[in-house]
């Protein structure tokens, strides 16, 4: 299929979807009456991420306040969510931007700012944040995640950690402490004593989901990097160059193959690695911080007492770091809207703790504002989400990854590597190595 053709096509998918899965909020002002229609029309059109309840429950519950704050206007938002289990996406929103359709708010994955910012489809938020003077309250990662070349394109609203989440009664069928799961051998090692003392009950020890995102971790741990700054690109000047491949990678890609020496079974990325907890056909698996959400209710209710968590990525021995990748969504506002100052406004509100603060109780999502992280807020969460101070014990812990334009297509080849490594086709060295040649190219070397 030729560019334009395919072009055309992901316009006419987006299109038809938009028109089948959108929904939209209005909230008259107090007092408003049927004669009230010389007040000025105004309808906000976003395109959004699902699941769709999180953002159900923030724009009802933010577009009223904008209404009241505008007794003078009508607003309505018409909102459009795309799963994101679709790998199509992100071209779908791109396809859309692209074609300059009027969108005045969209929600981006943190790894995708650099590249919609850099293709000139997002609105530069940097004076605006300034004037709202509330950046200081975001958790330093979470800030520096929101900018891109020094600029503000989209504030970064809720965020996410990794742990290690286990059954308390299999780990003592079989005789493993928790804490021996905090260490790469002590965990290798404990792979082994699940795996053979629950192998008669059809019940694997330990997961792994061979993704990049649960890798990038153990190179930091070591203190490698993704990426790195190099004079002498063939256009300009000093840029990004590949560093994944370093000593520490090797490292830290050798611990996914002693995990699948030692009898740790990957599971296929997405929803099955949640599936395999919930349903005991691990007995620990590390696994993000919206975890709880996915046990029935019976069990949601009283799941510290029947599973445990450690808030932390096993490290390689005691004295080093732990760290975690964060993801989340960040709302920015399209370049094409005709809106923007009361787009920014509905991204305020949206953020306003007492907006923001139901949603995170009732999906379990983490702040990115340290005044939510602490206080009465964090009272509230914590009687309702199992272990919430202790997933939000790790975001002080947690990186981001890069979100140059070019990140997510190094992602997929990192993950390719982490792929040949988990089934044995290549090892961990030469996995990187050719990974790190693909990402070269790609940046321009």
């Amino acid at each position: 299929m030729n560019s334009n053709l395919k072009f055309s096509a992901i316009s006419i998918l987006l299109l038809v979807m938009l028109s089948t899965m959108t929904s939209s909020f209005s909230a008259a002002a107090p007092g408003t009456t049927k004669s009230d229609q010389h007040k000025k029309q105004v309808t906000l059109n976003a395109i959004l991420v699902e699941p769709k309840p999180r953002w159900d429950i923030l724009l009802k519950s933010a577009i009223q306040k904008l209404q009241e704050r505008h007794p003078d206007m009508n607003i309505k938002i018409n909102y459009t969510t795309l799963p994101y289990a679709d790998g199509r996406v992100k071209n779908l929103i791109l396809s859309s931007l692209g074609n300059k359709t009027p969108i005045d708010l969209v929600s981006v994955d943190q790894i995708w700012l650099g590249d919609f910012a850099e293709r000139g489809y997002l609105a530069d938020l940097t004076d605006r944040a300034q004037t709202w003077g509330r950046f200081s309250d975001w958790y330093q990662s979470n800030f520096a995640g929101s900018l891109y070349k020094g600029k503000t394109y989209g504030i970064w609203a809720w965020t996410d950690v990794t742990g290690i989440w286990y059954w308390k009664d299999l780990l003592n069928k079989a005789g493993v402490e928790a804490n021996s799961l905090t260490t790469w051998d002590g965990y290798l090692a404990s792979a082994k004593k699940l795996n053979n003392a629950l192998k008669h009950e059809n019940i694997r020890g330990i997961g792994i989901d061979c993704g990049g995102a649960l890798w990038y971790p153990y190179l930091w741990m070591l203190g490698g990097e993704i990426i790195k700054q190099k004079s002498g690109h063939p256009t300009k000047g000093t840029y990004w160059f590949p560093a994944y491949n370093s000593s520490a990678g090797v490292k830290a890609m050798q611990f996914i193959k002693d995990q699948i020496n030692a009898g740790i079974k990957p599971v296929a990325s997405g929803s099955e690695d949640e599936i395999s907890l919930v349903n005991r056909t691990y007995a620990v698996f590390p696994e993000g911080s919206w975890l709880p959400e996915a046990f029935p209710p019976n069990l949601r209710s009283n799941l510290t007492n029947n599973v445990g968590f450690i808030p932390m990525y096993p490290v390689p021995k005691r004295g080093f770091q732990t760290t975690t990748v964060m993801g989340g969504w960040e709302l920015s506002i399209p370049q094409s809207s005709k809106n923007k100052d009361l787009s920014w406004e509905l991204i305020t509100l949206m953020l306003e703790p007492d907006v923001l603060g139901p949603m995170l109780l009732e999906t379990g999502y983490l702040p990115t504002q340290k005044s939510i992280g602490q206080g009465p807020s964090l009272t509230i969460l914590n009687e309702t989400v199992p272990y919430y101070d202790k997933m939000l014990s790790m975001i002080s812990l947690g990186r981001s990854r890069p979100n140059i334009p070019e990140f997510p297509q190094m992602d997929a080849h990192v993950t390719q590597a982490i792929k040949q490594v988990c089934n044995g086709t290549k090892e961990p060295k030469q996995a990187l190595d050719g990974a790190a040649a693909k990402s070269a190219k790609l940046l321009g070397w």
